[in-house]
Formats: C-alpha cells, structure tokens, sequence
C-alpha cells in the first residue's frame, strides 16, 4: 500500500516549529525519544520501545559446519520480518526499500565491525561451530526504525547466552540448561547506531526523527559508533549533500548519544540479571 504523504499543514507546521527551535513533540534537536528496554523470560528476547517505535529481537543458536576456508569461525546472522501491523505500508510476502535499508545498516552496524568474535563460537575447528541468529521484528513504526533496530539487537545478543558444551576427543556433548548454567557470547564491543535527519538545505538537522519527521526530510545520515568513539559505520542514502563541518559536528552529537546509550543497555541488562 501507498504510504498516506502528509498534509500541507502538517508538513508548514513541523518546519515552522524547526525554524523557532522546537519539534512538535516537545524536545529539543539532539534528544531521543524515552527509551525502554524489555526482557523475555528467555535469554536473548529482548523488546526496544523507542518512542512509540517498537522492535523485537530474539536471538537463537544451532550447531553447524563451518566454511572450509574458515573452519575456526562461527556464524552470525540477521533476518528482519516486518508486518503490516507496524505501518500500513509493509506488505506480507514484499521488502520495502526501508526495510532493505534496515538490514544492510544492521548487517554493517554488527557483522562488518566484528562487534561479536565469531572464532568464539567454534566447538571443533572445522567440524562444529556455533551459528547465532537475530530475528528482528518491526512490530511498531513511528520512525527511525535502524536506531530501534540497532539497540534491539547488540541488546539481545548481549543478553543471549548459548548451551555449554564439553568435547572429549572427537565426542562433542551440549548440556541441558539444567545440567550447565549457559554461557554469554564474547562481544567485543557495543556499536549502536544515532541516524540524524536533516531540514532546510542543511541547516537544521535533528536526532531521531520521528515518521512525520522522516517524510517531510531534506536528506539523513547513520553513524554507527561505540563507546571508545570509533566509527563503525557511516551511511547516507542520498538526499542533500553534506559540509565536512556538518559530518563532523553529527559525530560529536553521536559520541554523547552514544554513551548514554550504552549505559542505558547495561544498566537494563543488570537489573534483570538481579532479578533473575
């Protein structure tokens, strides 16, 4: 389905709000909708409310073999599943250029910076490795779904943790959760992603933006950092071009948002080993 535009006096509105300052929501430019962070009664279920913007992720494991040219490395992998019940413009059966969109910033954002160390994951070099699977589920959109997308899944393979195994010679045993306690995965960094969004030529950009704010955008732009302020990934799918000395003020904007982030993750992650 056609995505309904918005109407003219949504789209003067929200730029005449922009020009004095505001966003029709009540914050400032650089600052993030409430975010809330959900666990499952399962390891690696984890639900991100970022606004009114909603995303699940669970991660799963199975034992595979690995590739003859890498036998000491174990998979990971990323599917993102949409449905029309998050916006009527997601169709059953048929990827949107947004969802397209969404997968490839995740699949940068995780796979392409090594934030997980695959090597971790073999059992028996070339026999046996673990393959990690996210599923990420769109269950509401009201924009910036890649920010949503991106905190969802380093949040549950933070969380997840894999059966224990124990290999005597060439006999490989997994444990029950009940016989062994399960074990985390060896992440070597958290990347999180901060899109930002851009209005009037250039002039006015803001941090995530809502779906109103996306559909009357100039241009936007996704750094993918972590804590030490390396750059993971940079992306830019068209739109206006960009001054170096705008680039580099959104990296500053997204050094900040990114360590409170960050924090925000971890402190979820020990209030529900607490209560566990």
């Amino acid at each position: 389905m056609k995505e309904t535009e918005p109407s003219t006096n949504e789209r003067e509105f929200l730029l005449a709000a922009l020009k004095e300052g505001a966003r029709i929501d009540g914050r400032s430019f650089y600052d993030f909708r409430s975010l809330r962070l959900s666990f499952g009664a399962d390891y690696g279920n984890v639900e991100v409310q970022l606004g009114n913007t909603r995303v699940l992720a669970k991660v799963s494991c199975e034992v595979l073999r690995p590739y003859p040219d890498k036998p000491t490395e174990g998979f990971l992998m990323f599917n993102t599943e949409v449905s029309p019940m998050a916006s009527s413009v997601f169709e059953i059966g048929r990827q949107t250029d947004e969802e397209v969109l969404v997968s490839r910033l995740i699949e940068k954002a995780m796979r392409r910076s090594r934030a997980l160390d695959t090597e971790g994951l073999c059992i028996v070099a070339g026999e046996k490795v673990w393959s990690i699977r996210v599923d990420i589920h769109f269950l509401d959109h009201d924009g910036n779904l890649v920010d949503a997308a991106c905190i969802a899944a380093i949040t549950a393979l933070l969380h997840f943790r894999r059966p224990d195994v124990t290999v005597v010679g060439e006999e490989v045993t997994i444990h029950t959760l009940e016989q062994r306690n399960p074990v985390p995965l060896s992440i070597h960094h958290i990347p999180i992603c901060v899109s930002f969004a851009f209005f009037d030529k250039g002039e006015r950009m803001i941090v995530d933006p809502t779906h109103l704010e996306e559909q009357i955008k100039e241009g936007d732009m996704t750094f993918t950092l972590n804590v030490h302020k390396e750059v993971c990934a940079l992306s830019k799918a068209g739109g206006i071009p960009m001054e170096m000395n705008q680039i580099i003020q959104c990296s500053k904007i997204a050094v900040v948002k990114v360590a409170e982030i960050t924090a925000q993750i971890q402190a979820g992650l020990d209030a529900d080993a607490m209560n566990r």
